[in-house]
């Protein structure tokens, strides 16, 4: 069975905080897997992208205005700031009703079909982020498979325009699930 929408965030914060976790202060400034971004970079889109999410669940309706490049948003130690985003978002979505209606940047949607979403990037990026300090994380089975019930329905050219996932990449003979879902999403494992 495929996981909820607030469970796949909630866990997604879990595994993205793991890896923030692994990353000394040396490790922010190396290249990641994102072309053009530091692994503090990847770190501020995530952060941002959280806090946006945070206020939408809250009620408020914030200006999306991003910024570059991300690093820069980022506020004293990463792990710290990273720390005080990840504990508000999971306050926020405690107890959330997945099914009601909110107006966000996407137009009219479910605060389920909200979360979808970020709830992918906290994997993905979780393992943008480890990688930049030479760590391999697994993403798990559950979040594959829930991934895949979110992108599969999209037609693949919204989903890979770059702005999301960038063309998928073979795997590797002899890949893993988790290494063959991450060159699906367009990520170069060499």
């Amino acid at each position: 069975m495929t996981l909820k929408p607030d469970v796949a965030f909630v866990q997604g914060l879990d595994f993205f905080s793991d890896a923030v976790g692994r990353l000394g202060p040396a490790d922010w400034d190396r290249p990641s897997p994102c072309q053009g971004w530091r692994a503090l970079d990847v770190l501020g889109h995530v952060g941002q992208a959280t806090r946006f999410g945070t206020a939408l669940l809250q009620g408020d309706r914030p200006e999306w205005a991003p910024v570059e490049p991300p690093g820069d948003l980022v506020d004293g130690a990463p792990a710290g700031w990273w720390a005080g985003l990840a504990s508000r978002a999971r306050d926020a979505v405690g107890g959330v009703d997945l099914d009601q209606v909110v107006d966000s940047p996407a137009g009219r949607r479910s605060v389920g079909d909200g979360l979808s979403f970020p709830a992918l990037d906290l994997y993905i990026h979780g393992w943008d982020i480890a990688r930049s300090g030479g760590v391999d994380l697994v993403i798990p089975a559950a979040a594959i498979e829930f991934a895949h019930s979110v992108i599969d329905p999209v037609p693949d050219g919204t989903v890979r325009n770059g702005r999301v996932f960038a063309a998928a990449k073979p795997a590797p003979a002899g890949a893993t699930e988790s290494e063959a879902f991450l060159a699906w999403t367009g990520r170069d494992l060499a």
